[in-house]
């Protein structure tokens, strides 16, 4: 579907308001430069036509922009990559007058359709999402990377979509929707930031908080030397996904993660072992997972025989606040922790597959509560090694904590928020739910066949447990 472009331009923070500043990288950065850029999009119900937007809120969503961005600066900031990244480390370098692409679109898609639950073709969403400027060269050899682009489509009388492309490198998820919650409450206040720093959290910028005392940095930059030159430029990011891939979205009510809870117990009482702490996160990653591999199964038959082949789940754990750390919640960079968990397919697919799912992950995250870095020598090396391996592989990304539905710019809360890049990661998104009675909204990205086989799993295993638990 293409889009008519209205308006390029650049947004920075008002001149002067912010010195030029070189920010380092820690150890918790350089192992996303293995990431593809990251890409949210928040759709709005507006009923308005296109002049209006242009007119009325366009102008305050500039200046709003432009005002968060003196904070969260870094997005408008370019990733400096030396030829030597081992001697010559790769920082962030924000100069006065940097500023992020901003593009005004117009769209004649359907957007009911594009807010739908239901399967629809990957490529639907792709004229949304804007693409990273390719990276330029400095006088000293140096690569320019630049770290975040913004689109704003407007769908005439019926909603507007805003589309976000960001560099891992820059920050995690957490320090993202920090940037877009300040970023939404400022155009909500019309642009009156004066009148809301005393209820705004600002971010914290030092990295010298974050301490190394596994050597991690350099282990990690050694890791880097081993890197072709376009994976470390994220390559722009081309939406080649084949459209034979389709994404859609499931939703976890309150009363079935309850019912999963329950069940989950008494599976692991009849089994003769302790019950877990059965969070909503490791109920809902572990049902996820289970029907992921069911799905590859009914797929191919060949998988079907590989009982011994062993399947690998990696989640994301926010350091902040670990009391290990001194980091504060409000710390802007990447502060992850990656836990894998590997099981083997027939126990996956087993009949106690969902049972074992939810020991081995929740073990995985206790394991990280004691001992937050373990492991982390190799990360880099691990995920390497995975991604060449050819075994099934899933990952987690996002957050319910994140609060993605409580982000508001003036005109209500999103009608959808979308994790696009799960298409190109072979990953699923978390969120928190549009209504009050959802725990939990997960996206998915399938290939047609396999996303009905998925569907299916998931269907079987809630009828299973509601059956059971009624």
């Amino acid at each position: 579907m293409a889009v008519k472009i209205l308006e390029q331009c650049q947004v920075s923070a008002p001149p002067g308001s912010v010195p030029s500043t070189p920010l380092p990288l820690t150890f918790f950065d350089l192992p996303w430069f293995y990431c593809h850029p990251l890409q949210r999009l928040f759709f709005f119900d507006f009923p308005h036509p296109t002049h209006h937007f242009l007119r009325t809120l366009l102008p305050i969503l500039k200046h709003s922009l432009s005002l968060t961005l003196r904070h969260f600066f870094p997005f408008a900031a370019n990733l400096v990559l030396p030829p030597d990244p081992v001697h010559l480390h790769p920082y962030i370098l924000y100069q006065d007058g940097d500023s992020l692409p901003f593009t005004v679109a117009e769209s004649s898609a359907d957007f009911s359709r594009l807010v739908s639950d239901s399967p629809t073709d990957v490529t639907q969403l792709h004229h949304l999402v804007p693409v990273l400027p390719t990276p330029c060269t400095s006088e000293n050899g140096a690569r320019l990377i630049p770290l975040m682009t913004i689109q704003v489509t407007i769908l005439p009388n019926s909603g507007l979509a805003i589309g976000v492309t960001f560099t891992h490198v820059a920050g995690d998820g957490r320090a993202f929707h920090d940037f877009i919650k300040f970023w939404s409450s400022v155009c909500r206040a019309k642009g009156d930031l004066d009148s809301l720093l005393s209820s705004l959290t600002l971010p914290y910028h030092r990295r010298d908080i974050v301490e190394d005392p596994k050597g991690l940095k350099l282990v990690y930059l050694k890791e880097l030397t081993k890197m072709e030159s376009k994976s470390m430029e994220f390559a722009g990011l081309v939406n080649d996904v084949s459209s034979e891939k389709v994404r859609a979205t499931f939703v976890l009510n309150r009363g079935q993660v309850e019912k999963l809870k329950k069940w989950v117990s008494i599976r692991c009482i009849g089994n003769g072992t302790v019950t877990p702490h059965l969070s909503t996160f490791v109920l809902t990653t572990s049902l996820m997972w289970v029907c992921m591999i069911k799905s590859e199964e009914s797929q191919d038959g060949n998988v079907a025989n590989n009982l011994e082949e062993h399947c690998s789940l990696i989640f994301l754990a926010d350091c902040r606040n670990h009391p290990e750390f001194t980091i504060p919640s409000t710390y802007f960079g990447n502060c992850l922790a990656t836990p894998i968990v590997a099981l083997k397919r027939g126990r996956l697919v087993g009949e106690n597959g969902l049972a074992e799912a939810v020991s081995a992950i929740e073990s995985r995250v206790r394991e990280w509560k004691r001992e937050p870095l373990r492991g982390a020598e190799t990360v880099m090396s691990d995920f390497r090694n995975l991604s060449k391996s050819g075994h099934p592989l899933l990952a987690v990304a996002g957050s319910p904590g994140f609060g993605v539905y409580e982000t508001d710019f003036g005109w209500g809360k999103p009608r959808k928020s979308e994790v696009v890049h799960i298409e190109f990661s072979g990953s699923i998104s978390l969120s928190d739910g549009r209504h009050s009675d959802v725990a939990v909204e997960i996206g998915v990205a399938l290939r047609r066949t396999q996303m009905d086989i998925f569907a299916d799993a998931l269907e079987e295993q809630l009828g299973n447990i509601n059956i059971a638990c009624d």
